[in-house]
């Protein structure tokens, strides 16, 4: 019985050495690209299947009208650029995930507010919150997800998009930064708006 448990023990130490290696990686260029547009899309499907799941109605989430949120893009993206140094200690990873996203994120709301006069969040019912641009829940939330990103998500992903050609590779990146930057200066001009999207100045 000792025996199993010394195995089991070695193996979990073994495992977590694992992730915290894999976590404190350098990221190339491409990846951290092709991380951008992966996490984008999916907050934009997490976005998407909440407000089927609360409202009963598929609606395009987001200032952009393509399928991906930039804020968790950049989230993901700066979680994996700035934490990786942390990674020995989750909870710091945890609390400084908190930070990063409150700070993207009140930013983020407090722009496009004074831009646009509109909200694409609204957290004022919220018991906790920071002028309706952040709120604990949202916080506890990201942090949760940052971990998942910085231990397992981006050393997966990354090992997926080494294992693509470096052609493909390239020309995928500049495909999708392409698309993505003619969705953005269209969106400057014209946001994407409306029911379900946005709540207008009160």
């Amino acid at each position: 019985m000792l025996q199993k448990y010394m195995m089991a023990k070695e193996f979990y130490t073994t495992e977590k050495a694992e992730l915290i290696s894999q976590s404190m990686h350098r990221y190339s260029l491409s990846s951290c690209l092709l991380f951008f547009f992966t996490f984008s899309f999916a907050g934009w499907l997490w976005e998407v299947l909440l407000h089927v799941f609360t409202d009963h109605a598929v609606v395009n989430r987001g200032v952009l009208y393509g399928p991906w949120l930039p804020i968790y893009g950049f989230g993901g993206v700066l979680i994996v650029l700035l934490l990786g140094r942390f990674a020995r200690h989750p909870h710091q990873v945890f609390l400084m995930t908190m930070l990063v996203a409150g700070t993207l994120e009140y930013v983020t709301g407090s722009v496009l507010w004074k831009l646009y006069g509109m909200r694409w969040w609204d957290y004022r019912d919220s018991l906790i919150n920071l002028k309706g641009f952040v709120c604990l829940e949202g916080l506890l939330l990201f942090g949760t997800g940052g971990l998942a990103i910085l231990y397992v998500a981006a050393p997966a992903l990354n090992r997926r998009y080494k294992k693509l050609p470096d052609t493909f590779r390239f020309a995928l990146c500049v495909l999708l930064f392409l698309f993505f930057a003619a969705d953005v200066v269209f969106s400057l001009l014209h946001p994407n708006a409306g029911f379900g999207v946005t709540a207008p100045r009160p």
